[in-house]
């Protein structure tokens, strides 16, 4: 098998993505923007340093590769530059983009590769969750998925990633209703949302908008779709001197841990689909990686752009994960 390229190799994420890969027993080639910092961290692999502004050195970087796993934010300036690579090169391209713009400009392309945006715990966990909840349908009247995370210590790609975001959208906040993307400005609201045991009645930010709003429409008729995060994560997301993530087990995760829940409303019935894991870093290297294999072994149910509900069957995929789930 050809090697698979990590892009952004040396960033947090995609770390555990290229560890994630060698765990897995696949080629892997790290590539980056830092010849310096990908012969440090993965002087023993295959590098390939390119530059996203860079068309040759990226046609190089993919040479004879497989697919490419695009971990590099922000996303608005890498994506479209390693999408046209894999183009060139004829392989599928995964990424971990939580940008909304970005993932919204990602879905607007066509497409002869795979393309999969946003594979990662915001967007690609939430769309199969509901995937997942909803079975044979494909249509529903709302989807609400709420964040539980006990804490969220950001990491410099994500805070670079969220002020290129805000500076996109002037600041406006933005929300999925009517059945398209509206901006606004209206005030933050707060309310009451009751997770699973043993997490419970907590106080989430409601439309604390994340990728889902983009990912699941792609592919599912609902005119309504509300994301929520829980107040004290929202708070050290918020807090500039909130520390980066800090590793306490073997395999580099922090000590964060997460219920994602997942309601949808069809008719008068409520399904609901949650998971618990460890770390929303960690868990998106599993997301993007077996991604990837399944599109090599042919196991995807769309073609082009399509999101991870779309590609996969939502639960064969949500049971090969790390994850504690309830589904129905």
């Amino acid at each position: 098998m050809n090697a698979i390229v990590v892009y952004g190799a040396t960033g947090h994420t995609g770390r555990f993505v290229v560890e994630e890969l060698v765990r897995q027993n696949l080629p892997v080639v790290a590539s980056g923007r830092n010849q310096a910092a990908l012969a440090e961290q993965w002087g023993d692999l295959d590098i390939r340093p390119a530059a996203v502004d860079d068309p040759h050195a990226l046609d190089q970087a993919l040479e004879n590769a497989a697919a490419v796993i695009n971990c590099a934010g922000p996303f608005a300036t890498t994506a479209d530059p390693i999408i046209d690579a894999a183009a060139r090169a004829r392989i599928p391209y995964v990424d971990v983009a939580a940008e909304l713009e970005a993932n919204v400009s990602t879905f607007a392309r066509r497409s002869s590769i795979p393309v999969v945006p946003a594979m990662a715990f915001y967007g690609g966990l939430g769309d199969l969750l509901t995937t997942a909840a909803l079975g044979d349908l494909t249509t529903a009247d709302e989807v609400h998925v709420a964040y539980g995370l006990s804490s969220w210590h950001p990491t410099p790609g994500t805070r670079a990633a969220g002020k290129v975001s805000h500076d996109r959208r002037a600041g406006r906040r933005v929300r999925f209703s009517g059945g398209s993307l509206q901006y606004h400005q209206d005030e933050v609201v707060q309310q009451d949302w009751t997770f699973p045991d043993p997490l419970g009645r907590r106080r989430v930010i409601a439309e604390f908008t994340m990728a889902d709003v983009i990912t699941i429409p792609t592919h599912v008729a609902v005119p309504e779709v509300r994301t929520y995060m829980t107040l004290e994560a929202a708070g050290d997301l918020a807090d500039t001197e909130t520390p980066a993530p800090a590793a306490v087990d073997e395999q580099g995760r922090s000590d964060q841990t997460f219920v994602v829940d997942v309601r949808v409303q069809i008719g008068g019935e409520e399904r609901r689909a949650t998971a618990t894991g460890q770390d929303i870093y960690a868990i998106s290297a599993p997301l993007a990686v077996g991604a990837v294999r399944r599109i090599l072994a042919g196991q995807t149910r769309a073609t082009g752009v399509a999101s991870a509900g779309a590609m996969f069957d939502a639960v064969d995929f949500l049971k090969d994960l790390p994850l504690t789930l309830d589904l129905p």
